[in-house]
């Protein structure tokens, strides 16, 4: 009764005014502090990785980096026959006369007419960092639905990068406001199931939504050491609703457990402190071990995975203070208000009002699942293990590939104009570029390979044909741009990457002595992503594992556990991933999950489940385990501590649950693909954890080992002792 949460709680629980309002002054200075610092978003630069980020590197060196582009495409109106060449060589003219006149333009190329007469585009680059081009793009989306108003009897539409990525930011803050309105519900429904009480389900939701507040401040003041790519607030949305209401969660029920053991002899104070003892120490470990697990994936070297480490370590840890603080004094203040009323009807001469019992051990339900369990934990063991190996069997089959600009929704309307546009011009679907950095005086030596090699890849099939070669003005840096007619992500385009890395780049610039060189471009950058996180996996799945079994060993004292949750962990994560692979890399499931299948998986999703899901299984283990731990320290037998364990804990791991798998299936109905496919395999994997592996996997290893669960400890050898000299009655452990 002396350790940290209980010191927390007890504060907490005589000062409950305080902790409320310095738990909501805390909120209010880390979003102030935030927004007064500012977020400092990832550049082009933080993007950079494999040899096609070595390449972009050499080429920003010399001032020929890529830049934000967008084209203005003029075709005929739908239903209209062809299109008025005349009319469209005017409005085209138009265009580019309206866009130089723009500060955000950089440059406007000439327009081109399609090899069919079918269009007209017209490319314009705009100034700055190719990120930042979505900044600026709104002056250019304005030219030219004036243009189309001048011309209503043309179609001029804008796509480019920059109106794509705003479309697909449009479209990301839609749906999680969607999220948010199916998530937030289903949650609060849920937690009234469970308490039956509207000041009982509310605190849960409100204290995460408030972590969820301060996490967001501190992130903005984090992204100075480790830049946001974006998708931070995202994370923090779908890791802080996740665990502030399971943390929560965990404390009240034990809270109303020991309110309705004690049956009013004890305070609201005391009741606080004896469940701050057994689950604030739990929320502790569990926090740590998702915060822990989560920082593995800095070793990713990744902005990405930086950025979602640091939104979730920040949310978890936030969170599990307000578990610790405020969470105490919510809870004392509403048992002395309960107190209060008790106390009003004594004056009045009515009788007490009838207390909630608590119901000692497993519900019907989860006795009916733990019977055959503990009949027969061989076969139950066996027959649950072969099952999650099959549906983890799939990722034999896995492939990882960067979902590209191609796969985003065509809800998105530069979309839709993108697929016009790749349609009458298929030359712009992707390119190569290959980036020589040499001492100047190599110069024309280097422009003479370059231009050996694009004349021996001309009349390659996979190619378009047209080049173009620039020189930096120094005359060190030169690169040469081929146009690809394919999609990054096709056969074609991906042997010809290869030819060139292999085959013609050695066989030409690499002849010239000196010469450094790099193959990047669109197709480049799609290839070596993947390739990059393939070679991170092992890396950052080997420190998950050290970390899983350092923290389990570290809470329970015990290296059988550690192993054991090891095991379990991987068990589910690949059969999560088998499912997923399962669902996504085939077209069956199109209609039930509303996607379209790129017969891929998201190169960061596996890497993103697993992480994320080591880090909270680690919650249902460590409450589960406790409970059990807790029995066996108070002297039960093992065998029979399990049962009461696994039973008592049952209803809150289901609850939670619950509240997870609502959050995370909400992000499974975003329209893109790689937060579809990360919000269907979390859904999955929880639901696994919580119904197969702990209910039935985790019972039946612990029922077989027996006393080994506890090796090398020796408290529960001390606790067995002592109660075998001085046995006496043991109340049942919840």
């Amino acid at each position: 009764m002396k350790n940290l949460p209980v010191r927390m709680a007890r504060w907490s629980a005589a000062h409950p005014w305080k902790g409320i309002v310095g738990w909501l002054v805390f909120v209010v200075l880390c979003l102030g502090i935030g927004i007064t610092v500012g977020a400092n978003p990832a550049t082009t630069e933080d993007f950079r990785i494999g040899e096609a980020g070595r390449g972009e590197e050499i080429a920003a060196e010399g001032g020929l980096q890529q830049r934000p582009v967008e084209h203005v495409l003029i075709t005929a109106k739908p239903g209209t026959g062809k299109i008025d060449l005349a009319a469209a060589d005017a409005a085209a003219v138009d265009v580019a006369t309206r866009m130089r006149t723009l500060p955000e333009v950089l440059t406007v190329a000439d327009p081109v007419r399609s090899a069919d007469d079918t269009a007209v585009r017209v490319t314009v680059t705009l100034k700055g960092p190719e990120l930042e081009g979505k900044k600026r793009v709104d002056a250019l989306l304005e030219q030219s639905a004036a243009v189309q108003e001048a011309n209503p009897g043309l179609r001029i539409e804008e796509t480019g990068s920059p109106s794509i990525s705003k479309g697909v930011d449009k479209l990301r803050g839609d749906d999680l406001a969607r999220t948010e309105m199916i998530a937030l519900p289903v949650t609060l429904i849920t937690l009234l199931l469970v308490f039956s009480s509207v000041a009982m389900a509310l605190v849960p939701l409100l204290l995460a939504l408030s972590s969820i507040v301060a996490a967001v401040g501190l992130s903005m003041v984090a992204s100075h050491v480790f830049p946001d790519n974006g998708i931070g607030t995202n994370i923090i949305l779908l890791i802080g609703l996740a665990v502030g209401v399971d943390y929560t969660l965990f404390y009240l029920k034990r809270e109303r457990e020991e309110r309705a053991r004690a049956n009013g002899k004890l305070s609201s104070q005391a009741i606080v402190e004896l469940a701050a003892a057994t689950s604030g120490r739990a929320v502790v470990v569990s926090g740590l071990a998702v915060a822990v697990s989560s920082a593995t994936l800095y070793l990713a070297d990744d902005v990405i995975f930086s950025s979602i480490a640091t939104g979730a370590i920040l949310v978890t840890l936030v969170a599990v203070i307000s578990s610790l603080t405020v969470l105490p004094a919510l809870l004392a203040k509403l048992g002395m208000r309960a107190e209060r009323r008790a106390e009003r009807r004594a004056v009045r001469g009515l009788a007490p009002k009838k207390q909630r019992t608590h119901k000692s051990g497993p519900g019907r339900l989860t006795a009916a699942v733990l019977r055959p369990v503990v009949k027969r934990p061989v076969a139950t063991l066996t027959v649950t293990v072969f099952a999650l190996l099959a549906l983890a069997a799939p990722i034999l089959n896995l492939k990882l590939t960067d979902m590209g600009r191609e796969t985003h929704s065509r809800t998105i309307e530069a979309m839709q104009v993108y697929d016009r546009l790749n349609a009458a011009f298929p030359d712009l679907k992707s390119m190569h570029q290959v980036v020589v950095r040499a001492d100047a005086d190599r110069a024309p030596e280097v422009t003479a390979a370059l231009r050996e090699l694009a004349a021996d890849v001309e009349d390659d099939p996979r190619l378009s044909g047209d080049s173009q070669l620039n020189t930096s003005p120094d005359r060190r840096i030169s690169l040469l741009q081929l146009q690809v007619p394919h999609y990054v992500s096709s056969d074609e385009a991906q042997s010809s990457l290869q030819d060139i890395r292999d085959t013609f780049v050695p066989k030409t610039i690499g002849q010239v002595e000196g010469a450094e060189t790099a193959v990047t471009g669109d197709v480049a950058r799609y290839t070596d992503y993947p390739a990059h996180q393939e070679q991170k996996l092992p890396l950052i799945i080997g420190a998950l594992l050290l970390v899983t079994f350092a923290m389990t060993v570290w809470a329970f004292r015990s290296v059988v556990l550690g192993l054991v949750g090891i095991v379990l962990n991987l068990l589910s994560a690949a059969a999560s991933l088998g499912i997923l692979v399962l669902v996504f890399q085939h077209t069956w499931a199109e209609g039930l999950v509303d996607f379209t299948s790129t017969g891929s998986i998201g190169s960061r999703v596996p890497l993103f489940l697993f992480v994320i899901l080591f880090g909270l299984s680690m919650d249902y283990q460590v409450f589960v385990i406790s409970r059990i731990r807790e029995a066996a320290l108070n002297g039960v037998p093992t065998r029979k501590a399990v049962i009461e364990g696994i039973g008592s804990s049952a209803g809150v791991v289901t609850s939670a649950a619950v509240v997870m798998v609502t959050v995370f299936a909400s992000f499974a109905a975003l329209h893109l693909i790689e937060m579809k496919q990360i919000g269907f395999s979390l859904a999955v994997a929880v639901l696994l954890d919580a119904f197969v592996i702990r209910m039935l996997v985790l019972p039946s290893m612990m029922l077989l080992l027996g006393e080994a669960n506890w090796w090398p400890s020796r408290g529960v050898r001390r606790a067995r002792g002592t109660a075998e000299k001085a046995p006496r009655p043991l109340e049942s452990v919840g």
